[in-house]
Formats: C-alpha cells, structure tokens, sequence
C-alpha cells in the first residue's frame, strides 16, 4: 500500500513539462537571424537608395529619428538601430568622389554651406543623399555626342547627373555656386555628380572658373570631325530658322578667294586646337579626357569603357546595354536609367544633313587640316579626321 502511495506521489512528476532548453534554442537563433537581417539591411542600404527611382524621390521625413517617434515601440526599436549605425564608420567615398570631395580648392561659399554628411540608413529612409558640386563635367562640344554620352552615363548606378544644361559657368556664373550646387541632384557617399553644357568649352572665361569652383574637376570632351559638325550645327540651326542663309554663303568670307569665315560659330567651334589652349592654361592634360563621337557610334560599349577608367569607377556599362538602330543609325539603350523599356535619343538627333557642295566640304577639310594636327599633338591621340 505504501509503495503504491509512493508511485501515486510520484506520477505527477510525469506530467510536468520538458525542460525549456528548445525553447531557448529557437529564440537563440531567432536572435541571430534579426541580427543577420539588420546586417545585410545595413549592407544594402546605401545600394538601394542609389537607385534611381528611390533616390530621386522627395524626403518623406526629416530623418530616421522623427520617423522612429512617429511609429511607436516599433519606432524606438529603429532609433536605437540608426544610433547603432551611425556609429559605424561610413568608408571613404572611393574614386573621384572621394578626392574632389577632400579638395581644398573648393569654393569657400561652398565649403560654408556643406551639408554634414549623413549615414546610409538615413539617407534610404529619407531618401535625399546630399547636393554637391559637381565633381565632373561635360564641356563640350555642341553636336558632338554630348547628349548621348549622358545619358549613357546615366545608367551607372555610381553617376548621378543633372538632364538640363545648367550653363553656370557661360551664362549664370552672377547666381553663384550655392545656386549652382542647388541644381544638382542628391548623391550618396562614393557617388559622382556630373553636368553637361557643351558651350563651355569655347567661353573664354570657364577654365578659370571651373578652376575656381575645384583645381581637381574632371572634365570630358566630346569631339566630332568638325567639317561634320559644322554641317550638323547648321542643320540644327535650320530647323528652327528655315529661312537662314544656305550652308555655302556662311562658310566664306568671300567665296571667289575662298576665304573662311571664322566668325561663324558653326565654323570658329572646330578650331579644337586653340580652345584647348585655354584650358591648358588652368588643367594639366591628363585630367582631361577626349572621346571620339564617331567611335561613341561605331562602340559605345568601348568609349564608355574609357570614361568609366577616367572617372575612376567600375566598368559596369558594356556592350549588353546597348543596341544598333538601323532607322536613326545609332546606338540606343535597351535600357535607360529608371525605366525598363528601350531608349533612344529624341527626334532632334540623327537629323538628316542637306546636301553641300563637295567643293565646300573640302575647302573645310583643307582649313581645318592644320588645326587638327596640332590638337592631335596636344592630345596625344589621332582621331582620323583626315
């Protein structure tokens, strides 16, 4: 009887619950799991606020903080997580954003107005980044490619460009560079912002200012056999004033001596040679970098390849994001930065030149010879011109 008693007492012991260690053991790696998710967040962050839909989108709040209080506990739970992140270090912008961003030759306006730089995981919540100077820029030429060369560009996740062409440093210099810089789109650390105004290149007054703004700019050239861009200036200017004079009769100062008119824009532009002397005179050489419109049609993916080198960035543009079009004869995107459709340039380009008279176009050919020997001395490069 008492041992029955015994084994009644002890039965019970039986049903008591199993040890809590599975349970300790799936908050253990359920821990775990929140803090790998919170690391590869952390780690992408700063990728998906550089894509263009995101990035180009308005800050919808002030920061991780104001956002944080306004979604209760859950929002406590990210302010401690911005603490921690801000605390991590940022990594040094790599490339060309890095170094114009260190440089001392930044405008003291500039330098007085800079924004504190903000961490990535605040700038994916509000989605800005922060406005800066450009630290490259297309200066030219008009009807060279300059168009088609941004927005190429534009497909690298690592560039960042304005699409108007600001014309600071030709026609706005008075505004002065906060203006400037407010027209520049928001970037992330390690990326660049770039311009493109192609009249640049022939203002006598914008190496200097260029200068000025940063001694470290990188500037980027798009040159064009000028005897053809001549003709494609003309045809531009043609289409919107029909009733200009022809082609012929403002390429000479006097047809019968077959003197060149060296006033008209058309013409005084492919004179690359003595422009370029101008810029010499403030950026060495090597911080200039010269593609070829004609090869930027021929191989895109090529003369991107060489930009991309200059700017210091990853060779992510290559030949899968381009394809030939027969209709407009030019390379296109088969897909343009922020949509998933093909893009070609507008009907404004690949207009179809008038017809000009074959002795005119040597004529040209014969004026501009010397000229393009020496710019292809200067450059160290041939572009095959003649």
């Amino acid at each position: 009887m008492g041992q029955r008693l015994i084994c009644c007492l002890d039965a019970p012991s039986a049903l008591q619950p199993p040890p809590l260690l599975p349970v300790r053991r799936k908050l253990l790696l359920l821990c775990i799991m929140l803090f790998l998710w919170l690391y590869v967040f952390y780690s992408c962050a700063g990728s998906c606020a550089s894509v263009p839909g995101l990035a180009g989108r308005p800050a919808a709040a002030a920061g991780v903080g104001e956002a944080a209080a306004a979604a209760g506990a859950h929002g406590e739970g990210l302010q401690v997580l911005s603490k921690l992140l801000r605390r991590a270090p940022s990594g040094g912008a790599r490339g060309l954003a890095g170094s114009a961003a260190a440089s001392p030759s930044e405008p003291r306006e500039e330098q007085s107005a800079a924004a504190e730089p903000t961490s990535p995981i605040s700038s994916f919540f509000n989605g800005s980044g922060t406005k800066k100077l450009p630290q490259a820029i297309i200066i030219g030429v008009k009807k060279g490619g300059t168009r088609a060369l941004l927005e190429f560009l534009r497909v690298h996740p690592d560039i960042r460009a304005v699409g108007a062409e600001p014309h600071f440093f030709d026609r706005n210099y008075e505004q002065g560079f906060a203006w400037y810089r407010d027209l520049m789109p928001r970037t992330l650390d390690g990326q660049i912002t770039m311009e493109k105004t192609p009249s640049y290149f022939v203002t006598k007054e914008a190496p200097a200012r260029i200068s000025a703004m940063s001694k470290g700019t990188k500037l980027i050239v798009v040159v064009r056999d000028p005897v053809t861009r001549a003709i494609s200036d003309y045809t531009q200017t043609l289409s919107k004033k029909p009733d200009i004079p022809t082609f012929e009769s403002l390429t000479f100062k006097n047809r019968t001596t077959g003197l060149i008119d060296t006033s008209w824009s058309a013409i005084q532009i492919g004179i690359y040679a003595k422009h370029l002397e101008n810029w010499l005179l403030y950026f060495p050489i090597g911080q200039i970098l010269f593609v070829s419109g004609e090869r930027l049609i021929s191989d895109p993916a090529g003369e991107l390849g060489r930009v991309q080198d200059f700017l210091g960035l990853k060779r992510i543009i290559t030949d899968k994001h381009f394809y030939f079009n027969k209709t407009k004869g030019f390379p296109c995107l088969k897909k343009a930065e922020g949509s998933s459709k093909p893009h070609c340039l507008g009907k404004t380009k690949g207009r179809t030149h008038p017809d000009i008279d074959r002795e005119v176009v040597q004529r040209l050919r014969e004026f501009y010879r010397p000229f393009n020997m020496k710019f292809y001395q200067m450059t160290g490069h041939d572009f095959g011109w003649d």
